[in-house]
């Protein structure tokens, strides 16, 4: 057993959750649920397993907030914290080889980057989006999750990252209803993190140089920053067509076309509809935007 604890965030998770446990506790010292108060056997699963603690959080619609509130209040007493999803599985190559390199890590690596590959319809997404690549497993004490809406990524406080070669799984169990309705909740948070881009109405934009991010998260920052500046849904059309016939996920039949289509153009083209829709009402007046993503989207800047 590795010097590790695992945390996770759960609502609702009774489909994914025993899954996820079933794979994490034969390396993991502890495994911190941190729940928003779920109304399905969530809880009641998860208190199956002797090694996990149930702390219970209101959810206030910011994932890094409630990392942050679970790695600050877990009594974490272990050298390494791995973040994961309730839908999310380390793959078998991967564990063993956590349970080689973690132990002889030396003291000034951090954090560790990991490879997540997408499950869509029970298959890999092998091309159009993969690799990608995320720091998930840190030294406690060493790193938080930075404070963003969307595409929020755990940043060091010091030390260095090194890479493991294997992967690990998002493999959502959910339809495809379930799956839109999920990216039409995320839509608006994109679309204001977009704004913020656009028009530094949190004054984050000035702090993104000083994060300690990943390499890879540092470039995918950067080409948001360049995707920003593009026409609303000529991007999004753009972006399809860079996933699907540059990256080949053409090639991953029907079920790649699908997942390209949704994941790469029409999430992208409703996140540019609910911008354009702000912008008409607003125009570009910065305190206009936030007292309208207030009132109307409960999202506070």
């Amino acid at each position: 057993m590795l010097d590790l604890s695992v945390i996770i965030l759960t609502y609702n998770e009774e489909l994914h959750i025993r899954r996820c446990l079933e794979n994490v506790k034969s390396i993991a010292k502890a495994i911190y649920i941190v729940d928003s108060y779920s109304t399905d056997k969530t809880l009641e699963i998860a208190k199956e397993y002797n090694q996990v603690v149930v702390l219970q959080h209101k959810w206030e619609n910011n994932y890094a907030k409630q990392f942050n509130w679970g790695l600050g209040n877990a009594p974490v007493t272990t050298e390494w914290v791995l973040r994961l999803d309730a839908d999310e599985y380390l793959l078998p190559e991967l564990i063993a080889e956590m349970e080689e390199k973690l132990p002889a890590m030396d003291e000034g690596v951090t954090g560790v980057i990991l490879k997540r590959r997408h499950i869509f319809m029970d298959r890999w997404m092998k091309r159009g989006i993969y690799p990608v690549k995320l720091l998930r497993l840190f030294r406690y004490g060493k790193g938080m999750c930075e404070q963003r809406l969307m595409d929020e990524h755990i940043q060091l406080l010091e030390g260095k990252a090194v890479e493991f070669e294997y992967d690990f799984a998002d493999h959502n169990l959910n339809n495809l209803s379930w799956f839109c309705h999920k990216h039409v909740d995320y839509a608006i948070r994109e679309a204001v993190d977009l704004l913020d881009m656009e028009y530094d109405l949190t004054g984050a934009a000035k702090e993104d140089e000083h994060r300690h991010l990943t390499e890879q998260a540092i470039h995918k920052r950067a080409m948001k920053h360049r995707y920003v500046k593009q026409p609303l849904f000529v991007r999004s059309f753009l972006y399809f067509c860079y996933r699907y016939f540059l990256k080949g996920a053409c090639l991953d039949g029907k079920i790649g076309f699908i997942w390209t289509f949704f994941q790469g153009w029409w999430y992208r083209t409703l996140v540019d509809a609910k911008i354009f829709e702000i912008k008409k009402i607003c125009g570009s007046d910065k305190t206009k935007m936030k007292d309208y993503i207030s009132t109307y989207y409960k999202i506070q800047l």
